[in-house]
């Protein structure tokens, strides 16, 4: 038995946390009857979100993905011009694991595995998150100083936590977060008057962007993929 939750992320539908959410709001059917949290599935329920009956993958599918500027982090928005599942194309249905807004670019991780997404959303887990930023004006050691301390939002009423941050060049510095705020680097620069010419994240926990071409996508693998799950306290078989 499988608790409901963590069945609709075996699926490969979303992460458990997003799965509470869909059963909160009445998607989810539990053998034709509304489903309630906490329910336990075995292998002769039939589950449906949507009226579409769902099931676990047999193959766990991990890509690096190198996002372009314009496509949006969503599978459906009528208001979107295109969103990440019309961009990548991919033959099986995967989900995102960390967004990036539109107007950003670079490396997310799509998988069908959801406890893996499950583990690297967890922001008690301070998974780090690398980008590359260029602005309008020229970074200072004071804006250094002030990002890596940590800045209150106000707009979100929170503070962010200490980061690691460096100057590259005149306008361009290096971040790394162990957090996901909305649009929380630009919201950073803002609070110093910098306004973000480009945005590119390189590097989610081990796996790097490197040479991958904008709106390409490469399978990661072997020791890479065993080190990524090895990271979020999971085993690849589980």
């Amino acid at each position: 038995m499988t608790r409901l939750n963590k069945y609709i992320a075996d699926c490969g539908i979303c992460s458990r946390r997003e799965a509470d959410r869909l059963i909160a709001e009445g998607r989810v059917t539990f053998n034709g009857l509304p489903a309630q949290s906490g329910m336990k599935v075995g292998e002769d329920d039939i589950i449906e979100i949507d009226k579409k009956r769902i099931s676990p993958v047999e193959a766990k599918v991990v890509l690096a993905y190198n996002k372009p500027i314009g496509v949006t982090c969503t599978e459906k928005d009528r208001y979107a011009e295109k969103t990440i599942t019309d961009a990548i194309n991919y033959p099986i249905r995967l989900t995102y694991a960390g967004r990036l807004d539109k107007d950003s670019e670079g490396l997310m991780i799509m998988t069908n595995d959801g406890e893996l997404i499950q583990q690297m959303m967890k922001g008690a887990n301070r998974h780090e998150k690398e980008y590359i930023v260029k602005v309008d004006r020229t970074v200072t050691d004071s804006f250094i100083d002030g990002i890596k301390k940590g800045i209150y939002l106000a707009e979100l009423d929170c503070t962010t936590r200490e980061c690691e941050a460096q100057k590259l060049g005149k306008c361009a510095f290096r971040i790394v977060l162990t957090q996901g705020l909305n649009r929380q680097i630009r919201r950073m620069c803002q609070c110093f008057g910098y306004n973000i010419k480009s945005l590119v994240r390189v590097r989610v926990m081990n796996i790097e962007l490197g040479d991958l071409k904008s709106g390409e996508y490469r399978e990661i693998t072997g020791d890479e993929l065993d080190t990524l799950y090895r990271q979020c306290g999971i085993s690849r078989n589980e």
